[in-house]
């Protein structure tokens, strides 16, 4: 059974506790601007769609097929397709579809949808006056909310990239995680503007003249939506930008510090191969002329003494050669 909701301007959320699918428009007579709320997209679905709601079959196959964004406009009904954010642990985005007919508007969806529950808010208190411009008006409200339920999102996102900046750039203490934790921003501000796009996309394709998806009357809030997603896609394009670089500032952060390890190993290598290149001829001296023979030739260099000065003379000889090639000057950054 596809688990449904039936909520009406004139009297709120209508008992279908009895009633199947393929029956509740029996249910909208008299009731004002009707909302139906699907949550399950199975051939009973399929069914109540192609049948009772006799929509054009291009919609059955968007619901039931590979979606995209989608706002067309048939004979006595709308479709559009629109991406919104579930409230899943981690940020996710899928897809809502939206069937416009006469006084009533349908909703197809597969998982939980912050947005419709504000949507639903703002229908059982609908102004009158409002009410009156007809079905478009419902459809304004619903990509309103879905619009809306980003805005408290792009504020934490913007917040989470303030911390973010000031912990890549904070001397005095060492974040763990912080590449992930960037990564992570720019999978959400990504995930993010599938919806976002989705709804600008689909308001800007309202308000092509020509098009009739919505009717006049409800022209200039469909305007304001516009401006809306417009400020939503820039905010998006910003935050990505600046995670974007504040991720190039970490990794420049972390090679100049690799950098400066690098430099500070070179010049103890430097030091230690010179130290080698000494200590090893003076040992290989010093064990020649401490074998245990008879025959060495010790005198012919001044008896003990005479080796030392030997050993120093070819010390001194080393690092000259060392300093003339520039090894005791410390490494230019």
């Amino acid at each position: 059974m596809a688990e449904f909701a039936l909520h009406s301007t004139a009297n709120g959320r209508l008992d279908t506790s009895t009633t199947a699918l393929g029956e509740v428009l029996h249910h909208v007579e008299d009731q004002g601007l009707v909302w139906l709320d699907i949550k399950e997209i199975n051939e009973e679905v399929k069914t109540f769609l192609a049948e009772t709601m006799a929509v054009d079959e291009l919609i059955v196959e968007d619901v039931f097929g590979d979606a995209t964004t989608a706002c067309l406009r048939f004979e006595d009904h709308a479709f559009f397709a629109v991406r919104a954010r579930n409230n899943a642990a981690r940020l996710d985005t899928e897809f809502v579809f939206v069937v416009v007919k006469t006084n009533l508007i349908v909703t197809v969806r597969r998982g939980n949808i912050p947005a419709l529950a504000t949507f639903r808010r703002r229908l059982i208190n609908s102004d009158p006056d409002d009410v009156a411009l007809g079905v478009d008006y419902l459809l304004y409200e619903l990509l309103d909310a879905i619009a809306d339920d980003w805005t408290p999102v792009l504020s934490r996102f913007s917040g989470n990239l303030d911390d973010l900046e000031f912990q890549v750039f904070d001397p005095s203490n060492t974040y763990d995680n912080l590449l992930e934790r960037l990564h992570g921003l720019k999978g959400d501000l990504r995930e993010a503007n599938k919806s976002i796009e989705s709804l600008n996309s689909i308001t800007i394709r309202c308000l092509q003249p020509g098009v009739r998806l919505v009717d006049t009357n409800v022209m200039g809030y469909f305007t304001d939506l516009h401006q809306l997603t417009t400020a939503l896609v820039k905010r998006v394009s910003n935050y990505s930008a600046g995670a974007a670089s504040t991720r190039d500032a970490y990794l420049s952060n972390i090679s100049m510090q690799l950098s400066e390890s690098n430099a500070k190993l070179t010049e103890v290598m430097t030091t230690l191969t010179m130290v080698g290149a000494i200590m090893l001829p003076l040992t290989l001296i010093a064990g020649l002329f401490g074998m245990n023979n008879v025959d060495l030739p010790a005198d012919a260099f001044g008896g003990f003494w005479g080796i030392v000065g030997v050993m120093g003379a070819f010390a001194a000889i080393m690092l000259a050669y060392f300093w003339r090639k520039g090894w005791f000057n410390p490494p230019q950054p």
